[in-house]
């Protein structure tokens, strides 16, 4: 997958952020740092893959599954598009 619609996923990860989903701060951060790093391996187009990134968006995906139905399903769109560049 182009990493033109990777950032445009996290994009729209972040627009749900700031829409004030009911997240504690502590989640919220969190989410927020997987965004960061998630768009900070796509700056640096790394051939090499990051295990603790897809691993900590799986995770994500797990922890918000239930309470957050839509915030996960945004984050497995970002996950299966890490898996899809190789990453």
């Amino acid at each position: 997958m182009p990493a033109r619609e990777l950032q445009e996923r996290l994009n729209s990860l972040r627009e749900q952020l700031d829409r004030n989903v009911p997240l504690s701060k502590e989640e919220l951060t969190e989410m927020h740092e997987e965004a960061r790093q998630i768009e900070a391996q796509l700056k640096l187009e790394e051939a090499t893959p990051d295990n603790n990134l897809v691993d900590g968006v799986n995770l994500a995906i797990d922890r918000f599954e239930l309470d957050h139905p839509d915030l996960a399903a945004t984050l497995r769109n970002v996950f299966n598009s890490l898996h899809s560049m190789g990453i």
